[in-house]
């Protein structure tokens, strides 16, 4: 489904969450913000914040420098059939919110810095597109993804993350 108006959809699955840390440093602007739900894996980093790792087989686009293309890009994209279906392997379904911003090129660098998202060189997060859900609509929504690191400590959180600092007994 194409979507023609100008609006960034950003799912956040972390400290950007309404009633989190970094909510009203950054998201106060969203214009919606509903449930929503992706296909990937969420870890628990020793930092006390999560990391998503998303399949490769769901990102349909990279993002770049350019807020307002990578909106167009959103908005020019046309799921695939397969929409929501569960991607080979051992993926879980992760639990969010979609935020929708009016203001692409205002709203989004600032996110874009704290997740350190550097398109042109080494970044910690990869800000890609995916298929997220919202209630019954499927619809493509860029999120913040990284490789978490080797570490066999790191633990993996199952559906969503709830702000608590693991600890490990």
């Amino acid at each position: 489904m194409k979507n023609n108006d100008n609006h960034l959809r950003l799912f956040v699955y972390g400290t950007l969450k309404k009633g989190f840390w970094n909510f009203d440093r950054f998201c106060t602007r969203a214009i919606g913000i509903e449930p929503a739900t992706t296909w990937g894996r969420l870890y628990q980093l020793p930092a006390g914040f999560p990391a998503l790792e998303v399949p490769e087989s769901s990102v349909l686009a990279t993002g770049t420098d350019d807020p307002l293309a990578d909106t167009r890009t959103q908005n020019a994209i046309e799921l695939p059939e397969y929409g929501m279906a569960r991607p080979e392997g051992d993926w879980d379904l992760v639990h969010g919110e979609l935020m929708t911003f009016t203001n692409p090129g205002f709203d989004l660098p600032p996110i874009d810095r704290l997740e350190a998202f550097d398109p042109n060189g080494r970044c910690v997060y990869k800000r890609v597109l995916v298929a997220v859900k919202t209630n019954d609509l499927i619809r493509p929504v860029w999120l913040y993804t990284m490789q978490p690191p080797e570490n066999p400590r790191l633990k993996r959180i199952f559906s969503a993350w709830n702000g608590e600092k693991l600890i490990e007994m």
